[in-house]
């Protein structure tokens, strides 16, 4: 995928509004509809769509910044290695085929040995050797054999450039040629999909909207707590001459009364001091209505009361858990006998 700010026209310091506006105006542009003679319409279409799926959600566009400028960073490093490689060479490189699939290696990341493999055995171009004049005068100028020599020196010397850059070139339209990949199927819509505790329980089916304005329905219930990922088949981005792709939603259980521990339900359980100490029964409002519960005698807060059956429901059909986490809580107003109770336990006095 191409930078999503150039895609949309943004700078990388957009606000929301920005990169919204910019969006709609894009969408309203490229849209397919709008260019029944354009073939190339459906692409950018779903291109300007992934763009701005990316970047409207600030996770995944913190996400992506993060990983450009690591990825800058890698590139400059890599860089600063291969001129303080080129400064320490103390002789002109040969062209051999080997330089040029090294040097291929390091930009793209891959193993030389695998260049080698898928580049093939070819031969070695070797310099040009110049034929060693005959010497037939005994008095022949050296300063004339000194200029012959150095002009074949540059002479080789060009040659085993003019062969490496060569190979370089077809090395590179190789790797290029073989790292495409195939495409039969549209990239997939990828997004997150917000519900709460009671939309899960009761089967509320949130909706997710593409960038074609379709509205999906993405199924909630039995096996989906937070974090779950569900895949609907051919109902992702379309483009022509390809299959549909998918829509890949994750699960995010909205904060509310209940935290969410797998199949699990956590929640506070307030407990005045009395009861606490003596223990008392109670009630607490579960999921799906009140539920009694026995708080034991000496409760503290890093206890927890477990109800089971009350959590999400599991794929087989089964129910997690209700966790009471109990807090201490004082009354709304000090109390003046329970403030000298607890000054004479501090102070060790009795009444």
């Amino acid at each position: 995928m191409r930078d999503p700010y150039s895609v949309l026209g943004v700078k990388r310091s957009a606000g929301q509004e920005e990169i919204k506006a910019a969006w709609r105006s894009l969408a309203k542009a490229v849209h397919p509809d709008q260019n029944h003679d354009d073939p190339l319409a459906t692409v950018r279409f779903t291109e300007a769509g992934r763009a701005y799926d990316l970047l409207r959600d600030p996770d995944k566009r913190s996400r992506y910044d993060r990983q450009q400028r690591e990825a800058e960073m890698r590139r400059m490093e890599q860089m600063r290695r291969q001129q303080a490689e080129r400064k320490a060479r103390s002789e002109p490189p040969r062209a051999s085929k080997e330089d040029a699939e090294d040097m291929i290696a390091r930009i793209f990341g891959v193993d030389s040995r695998n260049a080698q493999a898928d580049a093939g055995a070819q031969p070695r171009p070797q310099p040009q050797q110049q034929a060693q004049p005959q010497q037939t005068q005994s008095n022949a100028a050296p300063a004339q054999d000194a200029r012959k020599a150095a002009d074949d020196s540059d002479e080789a010397t060009a040659a085993q450039s003019a062969a490496l850059g060569a190979t370089l070139i077809s090395a590179i339209l190789r790797r290029i040629r073989g790292s495409r990949a195939k495409m039969d199927k549209a990239p997939d819509l990828v997004t997150d999909v917000s519900v709460s505790v009671e939309d899960i329980l009761n089967k509320v089916r949130p909706t997710i909207e593409t960038p074609e304005g379709q509205t999906i329905r993405i199924p909630v219930g039995a096996g989906t707590t937070d974090g779950q990922v569900i895949r609907l088949k051919e109902a992702g981005y379309r483009m022509e001459g390809l299959r549909r792709g998918d829509v890949v939603a994750t699960v995010r259980v909205t904060p509310g009364r209940f935290r969410v521990d797998g199949f699990d339900l956590k929640v506070d359980l307030p407990v005045t001091i009395e009861n606490a100490v003596l223990g008392c029964e109670t009630t607490i409002e579960g999921p799906l209505g009140p539920l009694p519960v026995t708080v034991p005698e000496w409760s503290g807060s890093d206890q927890a009361i477990r109800i089971s059956g009350e959590g999400l429901i599991m794929e087989n059909g089964e129910r997690g858990d209700l966790v009471a986490e109990i807090r201490l809580l004082l009354w709304d107003k000090p109390d003046a006998r329970m403030i000298d109770l607890m000054r004479s336990q501090r102070e060790g006095l009795y009444l």
